[in-house]
Order: C-alpha cells, then structure tokens, then sequence
C-alpha cells in the first residue's frame, strides 16, 4: 500500500540568490531519509518560490519492508564450556537477544562457528518516520547563516509560519521548526494572503495557482518569465538578453510574475553599455533590451511579483528608481575621462595586492617583463603594445565606475584607453587579460590580450605558491584552479608551442626574497598539469593522460597533441596487444641492471620472429620520424599499430632471457628500440585496454 507525501515549509522571503539550492538540498534530503529507511516511492517533484520550500511525493510506502536481520554473538567455542554448558557470554548475549539460553544455535559466518539469532526487522509506519526524516533534511541544509525569531529557540535560514504534512488525505501532526504542521497553506502575500486547505497532496499545485495566485513549481514560473519578458521585448522591436544567473535570481523573487517594459533617457546610452548594464541587473534586476545589431535600446523589463491594477503607475515607479542610478554612471564615466590611466598608474602604488607580494603597481611590472619575455617567442607579438597594454591593465581598478561597478574592470579601461588615444589592440588587451573567466568562455581574440592574460594568471599562481598560500580542497581564495586553467586553454587553443616550466621559472625569477624557486617552480608546474589531467578526465580515462604525462613534458600544445593521438590509438584494435605488450617490455627491462645496449647486431637474429620484428621496427623508424618531426602523433601511432603481429610472433617465439649472454642483451635491445619508438610519442603501457 503507497500513498502520496506533501510537504512544505512556509517562511519569510527565502534568500533568491540560496531559492534553487535550498530547494534541490532539501528534497535530496527528504529523498535520502526515505531511502535510508528503505522505503519506495515513485515520482518526486519540488516546489519553490519566495515564501515556500515544499515537495511531493508520489507513491511513497506506509510502511517499511519487513526484513530477517541476523544477529551474530560469541564463538561458540566461548559460548559453551567443555561439558556442554552455556558460559557468561552466552548468557548475555541471549539476554541482549531477548531469547532464552536454550534456544540459542550456533552457525558459521564464513570463518569460525557464532552464537545466532535471526529476528524480523521493520514493519514501522512511514507517518512515523516523516518528522524526523524532515528535520534532519532541514537541519542539513546548506545555510551559510541561520536566524532566530521571536521566542523561538529554532534557526532557520528566515522565520517559519508555517509548515505542512499531508500523508494521503491524513494530516501528520509533527513539531517543525517551532510550528505545528496542518493541512493549511498560505496564498499570494498581496492577491490571496488567507490559508488555503489541501485536502490531497494531487491538488496542492493547482489549488496554490487556482486560488492562491501562487505558481509553486520554479520551473514554470521561470518558463513563464522567459515567454512573457520575450513578448515585451518584440513590443519594443528589441530581444531581451535574458542571463541564466539573473533570470534564476527574478525567478525566485516573484511567486506571481507579470514581467512590464519601461525606459530610460536616451542621454544615457553615451555611458558604455556594460555600465548600465550592470547597473540595471545588479541593482534593479532589471533585463535589458538591445535591438538587431546588439546595440543596447533605451528599455527596460522588470518582473512585478503581482498583477497591479494601474501598470503603468509600477511602470513609471521603476523609471524614476533606475534614473538616478544611470545618473551615477554617467557621471562616474564623465569624471574618469577627465584624466588617463596612465596618472592612474600611478594610484595603484597605494593599492597592495597581497601583503607579501606588494602592490597592484608592482604586479604591472612585473607582468609587464614576464609578457615581453613571452612576446619574444610568438612571431606575431607586438613588444611595444604588450609593454604598453601590460602598464596599463590594471589602471581601471581605481577609477569611480570600477569602485561602483566592480564587474567593469577591463571594460571601463577600455573605454578609457580609447578616450586617451591609446592603440586599439592595447585597450582591447585591457578587456581581454580577464579572458577566460570561466569554463567555456572566450578566450581573447588579440595576441597582445592572449599574453596579458597569460602573464597575468602565471604571475599570482607563481607568486602565491611562493608565500606558501597553495589552494587546499576547499579554500582558493586567489582561484588558482580557475586561473591554471585559463593560462592553459590560452596555450592550448591559440597553439603557443611555450614551455610552461620556462615561463614558471621566468615569472619565479621577478619576486624578490622568493625562497626555494626552483622548489616553488616544480610545484607550480605539478600542479598546473594536475588541473590539465583533470581537464582531460572530462572526456578520456585517467591512463591516457598518464602514458603522456610518464614523458615528464611540460609543453601543452604538444602534450595536447599527444593526448589526443593516445586517445585515438586506444580505439585501434591493434592497442590492447600492443599496450599489454609494451607492459611486458618495460618490465623486462625495468628488472635488468646492465644498461641495454642501443644498436641490434644483425648478425645475432637467430629466430624468424626477431628478424621480422627488427625488420619491421627499421622500416617503420624510418617511415615515422618524419611524422615524429613534424608532431604528427596520432599519424605515427597509428602507423605503429602494424607492429602488432610481429611483437605479438616475437614473444610467442623467442626466448629473451635466453641463457646465451650475447642473444639476451641482443634481444634486450631489440626490446629496447620498440619501447623507444613508442615512447617517442607516450608509454602506452599505462594503457588499460581489454581485447
């Protein structure tokens, strides 16, 4: 027998940015207490919005499964004494049991004979269980800060008013955070706020939309917001641009959306666009509106959490609210211009960018010499504009618009380079040494930006390894992670052949005092290339990586070319011989103290496999070291995979170790020259692939 379990916690205005990870935590919660008690249910759906975290339950057993447990005691060699008779242990362990001492057995557990006893287990009422299944899904919820109100002695993440437990058509009566839970719930603060009953937890959704004016499931009110925002935007002639993370933030505002167009001073558009962008978001939670071009329009949509009587009154309230607010910007963007970044500069000798690695001013020049070192080693850089664009990158950090608007930097000194006649690709550089900020994003589009960011991220890896601040699992407060990956993909994707432990060691070389470099380079460089292991891993085995990382390069277009080309012979269906084989070879030659000679003597090829693996392994030398030099690498493995039947004859045939000194070393060097051929591109006896 199954009956359907609603829940729901009613509360002050939930925190929107926490709404959706509140509400995932706490129906995981509820899941894994159902689980644990090892009850069955069916489909589960979550409920979200401003004053409620609910969840329903469909098909949930009302009682847990009986189940035969078994209780294990003392060896029975201690149980009883040599006449027969049941000792202290046995005693108690059949008073623990609750059986009488004469009916207790012995049986094995797989190693030695124990006292047993079987009883039943489970059978509980699942309304039993619901309380504190609930309570402890609450107590573990990922709430950086909890609150009290009232008298009341319960913390939560914002006072609770209500809570409620539907079993079925019964009403669990359970304490929840200081409230006695009913059948009742609440509708819309403004269009309903009176209880509403829910006599079955099927009609809790439509009851709260019908009556309530309550749309509980996030989702459809998030699908709501995007069509209705869509339709004022095409009003305007304009396409909303419509972000994940603030349509996620609107969403959890609102329990009622009726999203309503207004506008702004047309002035305002002589402000960069990201400004009042970030403006409207930021503060307003505004979604802006730009026309076929991309160009930002005088508009604005908002998301009113009702539906208002005069529109237009909430429509003009929110105009005269965002007018000041552009207001701001405009004048913090007058007020820049009225000097350069290159008086700026100067400021930021006044700004520490850590306490033991000095100012932001210091860290310009310092990235300013690691990037002209850089610049030096790719054709198409511009030693004059990365020198000029690495003075001024960080420029921006003190002007008024970056102190308001934080997520300006970059752009506003963009803006600025340009208004000071600074090189286009130097002000664009500006924008791009912040590129990429996150997985997926762009990277930059000039060579000058690539190098700025570049330097920029190897010189706070560097720097902060070198005070011995390295991330641990929970706390980058410099995101290294983020920052190695970037410096990464910038090597990676523009196919900078740089050797990342050069460019370490040369960023390792601008720090004064710095203790122990070449110990902080080699640290460095792991763990670079560790975050490179795990950018594989997304798409290849761990062992792929590994076969190339046994190379100890430190190289990343190349060692990305080898990744790839390991990858692609893994799929061969020549590669499991040939790994397993190239793993009996190392090992071979691993156990060997003498040094294996180098060269094959000829004269010495006794058996027709050795002579036809030596054969092949010349013939095929000279066929791929010119796609070795040419860093061809998947060409090349796959044109090794036809040393599969020779190697796979070799050792069907030949005895290496043979007890002739001179064929044995022979032999060991023809092994020798097969790992050496494969390990021009990686040791692909790391490989774990099934025939």
């Amino acid at each position: 027998m199954s009956k359907d379990l609603l829940i729901e916690i009613g509360t002050e205005e939930l925190p929107p940015t926490s709404l959706k990870a509140l509400s995932e935590a706490f129906t995981s919660g509820i899941e894994n207490g159902l689980t644990t008690a090892k009850l069955q249910f069916g489909e589960v759906k979550s409920f979200a919005t401003p004053r409620r975290l609910a969840v329903l339950i469909k098909g949930l057993d009302e009682k847990t499964p009986v189940e035969e447990v078994a209780v294990w005691g003392p060896p029975a060699n201690i149980a009883f004494d040599d006449a027969g008779k049941p000792t202290k242990a046995a005693e108690a362990f059949a008073k623990k049991s609750g059986i009488d001492v004469s009916a207790l057995v012995a049986k094995s557990d797989g190693k030695v004979d124990k006292l047993f006893f079987a009883k039943s287990a489970g059978g509980e009422k699942t309304e039993s269980l619901i309380g504190d299944i609930i309570r402890t899904s609450l107590d573990n919820l990922p709430i950086k800060k909890r609150m009290r109100w009232g008298a009341s002695r319960s913390e939560f993440v914002r006072p609770v008013h209500w809570s409620l437990i539907l079993f079925g058509d019964t009403v669990l009566n359970e304490n929840i955070l200081d409230t006695q839970s009913s059948n009742k719930t609440f509708g819309h603060r403004f269009h309903f706020n009176q209880q509403i009953e829910v006599s079955t937890p099927d009609e809790y959704e439509s009851l709260l939309k019908d009556t309530g004016k309550v749309i509980a499931d996030f989702s459809e009110r998030q699908n709501v917001i995007v069509e209705q925002v869509k339709q004022c935007a095409e009003s305007l002639e304009g396409e909303a641009v419509i972000s994940e993370d603030l349509l996620d933030e609107v969403t959890a505002l609102v329990e009622w959306p009726v999203p309503l167009a207004g506008n702004f001073d047309e002035e305002f558009l002589q402000v960069p666009a990201e400004a009042l962008i970030s403006s409207m978001k930021e503060h307003q939670k505004y979604f802006h509106v730009v026309d076929a071009n991309g160009k930002l329009l005088p508009n604005f949509i908002t998301v009113a959490n009702l539906d208002s009587a005069d529109a237009r009154e909430v429509i003009e309230g929110n105009e005269r609210v965002i007018r000041p607010r552009l207001a701001d910007a405009a004048f913090f963007f007058e007020t820049d211009k009225k000097t350069n970044l290159v008086a700026q500069r100067e400021r930021l000798k006044n700004v520490v960018f850590q306490a033991q690695l000095g100012t932001i001013f210091d860290k310009t020049e310092r990235i300013k010499k690691l990037a002209l070192f850089i610049a030096e080693k790719i054709a198409e850089a511009n030693s004059d504009k990365v020198a000029r664009a690495a003075e001024l990158c960080k420029s921006d950090l003190v002007s008024s618009m970056v102190y308001e608007f934080p997520d300006m930097q970059g752009i506003a000194g963009y803006h600025y380079a340009l208004n000071d006649g600074e090189d286009a690709e130097v002000a664009q550089a500006i924008v791009e040494q912040y590129m990429p900020k996150f997985a997926g994003d762009d990277l930059p589009e000039t060579t000058t930006g690539a190098i700025i960011a570049l330097a920029d991220r190897l010189d706070t890896i560097t720097g902060i390894f070198g005070i011995g601040q390295i991330p641990t699992g929970s706390k980058d407060p410099f995101a290294l992670r983020r920052a190695s990956l970037g410096a990464l993909r910038i090597l990676v994707e523009k196919g900078y052949a740089l050797d990342l432990e050069e460019l370490i060691t040369q960023a390792a070389t601008h720090f004064t005092g710095l203790d122990k470099a070449q110990t902080v380079v080699n640290d460095v460089l792991n763990y670079m290339l560790e975050r490179f292991r795990a950018w594989y891993e997304e798409d290849y085995p761990a062992e792929v990586f590994q076969a190339v990382h046994a190379k100890q390069l430190s190289v990343p277009v190349d060692i990305n070319k080898r990744v790839h080309a390991v990858a692609e012979f893994k799929q061969l269906k020549e590669a499991p011989a040939l790994a397993a084989a190239n793993k009996r070879v190392s090992n071979i030659l691993n156990k060997q103290d003498q040094e294996i000679a180098q060269h094959v003597d000829e004269a010495l090829l006794q058996e027709d496999a050795e002579k036809q693996l030596a054969s092949e392994l010349k013939r095929l030398q000279d066929e791929v070291s010119p796609i070795f030099a040419a860093g061809d690498y998947t060409k090349a493995l796959s044109a090794l995979a036809a040393l599969q039947q020779p190697v796979d004859n070799f050792f069907d045939n030949v005895m290496v170790m043979a007890d002739d000194e001179s064929l044995k070393n022979n032999r060991l060097a023809l092994l020798g020259q097969l790992r050496a051929l494969f390990l021009e591109v990686a040791d692909i006896s790391y490989l774990d692939v099934k025939k």
